[in-house]
């Protein structure tokens, strides 16, 4: 008995090679998807499935096995890349999401994610509880003592530019060979996480040749000026340093009556929510994969150029058109049609709407979606409610609304309840939030200068001092 294994090219299409033996006479018949469909489940003994991890493409098999005076063996091979993603949470907000990713991927027994957490307050690692031990860097112990920055991102910048070997050698030690994109991961109104995030994306560029992504929060007005200050100068050269940022405002989303706990779970759940569809979008799950596959390469063409980036999301319930009572009557005269399921027309009108909500409606930062250079639609929901009309005519309402031409998107096939969308618009060029964050920056640069002389005339005209 012999085994053959054969894939299309693409790694997105059914490939089948039978082998057939009987006494000395080998022969062998290649047949084609179709035939498949129609004639091997008639065939079969047995059906069993594995998956297998070859770095970032996940490879699902279809093993078919059937025992008469011929042994055949059929090999159905399906892959498709899954984003896989080595997040940095940095600072006390950073590990919190980089742990919730992961309890995310625990959940799902996926794989896609792995990540560390850094952070000078040792206080806020052991707050953490699904990422390892080992995982879990400290830096900053000589100089901080393990006790934090304090706010002063400056302090914070200082810190990981000397502990820099240490970090990357933390992530060599978890591994980088299999994975797509890094993200780090940090709220920019602290110290620790606002001036390293910067520095680490730096160097990620410097060592690796995968894309460095930043996913940073910036504090609402309410939280202080100091913040914003932080968060503006952070920002201002995190741009430059990331091959992409993701902005999640928090003045956004913040809701009346919510107290601090509640409010930051509920903030980081819509990132880890918006985030998780997003980079799972290419996997094949047992509802196979999606008509209009979106992958890894597909998300990161979309970020390609830079910039400050923005997602939108959207859900809605899988609703069905229900059948109206029989009378006495109903069984006489014409036989009525089953409308028991949405038609096409309405099933595409949903996901044209979904879309536009997505769009329209809260993005994790709020700007001028019209200024954007890039975006990607996606689509995820029960197969049999994807339609591929609807799917279509979001993406060309898309592109006749943003800046660019650059509008890519496609389907996710899940089991659900529920239709979901997430737009990921690129390169924005007109954010309030961000111009009001720089400007509030600069009166706060200028109010610390006049505190300052403020304080060096207090004893301007005083007695000379012990000592020089």
């Amino acid at each position: 008995m012999r085994f053959l294994l054969m894939c299309s090219s693409s790694f997105k299409e059914y490939a089948l090679l039978c082998f057939f033996y009987r006494d000395a006479v080998k022969s062998h018949y290649s047949q084609s998807t179709k035939w498949t469909e129609t004639y091997l489940p008639a065939v079969c003994d047995c059906l069993f499935s594995r998956w297998i991890h070859c770095g970032s493409l996940r490879v699902f098999f279809d093993i078919l096995l059937y025992c008469a005076d011929t042994t055949i063996i059929f090999i159905c091979v399906t892959g498709v890349y899954t984003m896989r993603v080595f997040f940095i949470g940095f600072g006390q907000a950073g590990g919190k999401i980089v742990d919730m990713f992961l309890a995310h991927d625990k959940k799902l027994q996926d794989g896609s994610f792995r990540g560390i957490a850094v952070n000078s307050a040792r206080t806020d690692l052991l707050g953490l509880q699904n990422i390892d031990m080992k995982d879990r860097l400290l830096i900053g112990q000589t100089v901080v003592k393990g006790h934090g920055v304090g706010t002063d991102n400056v302090t914070g910048a200082k810190i990981t530019a000397d502990e820099i070997d240490t970090i990357i050698n933390a992530i060599d030690t978890r591994g980088t060979h299999d994975i797509d994109a890094f993200i780090v991961v940090a709220g920019l109104g602290g110290g620790t996480g606002s001036g390293g995030t910067p520095v680490l994306c730096r160097h990620l560029k410097r060592i690796y040749r995968e894309p460095v992504y930043a996913l940073a929060m910036i504090p609402a007005p309410e939280e202080g000026r100091l913040y914003s200050y932080n968060a503006a100068r952070s920002l201002a050269t995190l741009v430059n340093e990331a091959d992409n940022t993701f902005v999640f405002d928090n003045s956004a989303w913040k809701e009346e009556g919510e107290s601090v706990k509640s409010a930051y779970d509920r903030l980081n759940e819509e990132l880890v929510r918006r985030f998780g569809v997003l980079f799972r979008a290419g996997e094949v799950g047992q509802f196979g994969i999606g008509e209009m596959v979106v992958d890894s390469s597909e998300i990161i063409n979309t970020l390609r150029g830079g910039g400050i980036s923005t997602i939108g999301y959207a859900i809605s319930d899988v609703i069905t058109k229900t059948k109206p009572k029989k009378s006495f009557f109903s069984g006489f005269g014409k036989k009525e049609k089953d409308d028991s399921a949405l038609t096409g027309e309405d099933k595409s009108a949903k996901i044209i709407g979904l879309v536009r909500r997505a769009m329209l409606g809260r993005l994790t930062l709020p700007c001028d979606y019209t200024t954007a250079e890039r975006a990607l639609v996606l689509v995820a929901g029960p197969p049999n409610e994807l339609d591929r009309k609807g799917v279509e005519k979001s993406k060309s309402w898309v592109e006749e609304n943003i800046a660019g031409i650059e509008v890519r998107g496609g389907d996710y096939p899940v089991g659900s309840n529920y239709i979901a969308a997430v737009v990921l618009l690129s390169t924005i060029g007109k954010a309030p939030r961000i111009s009001e964050l720089l400007e509030e920056a600069k009166e706060t640069k200028q109010d610390v200068v006049r505190s300052s002389d403020r304080t060096s005339n207090l004893f301007e005209d005083s007695i000379d001092p012990l000592f020089e």
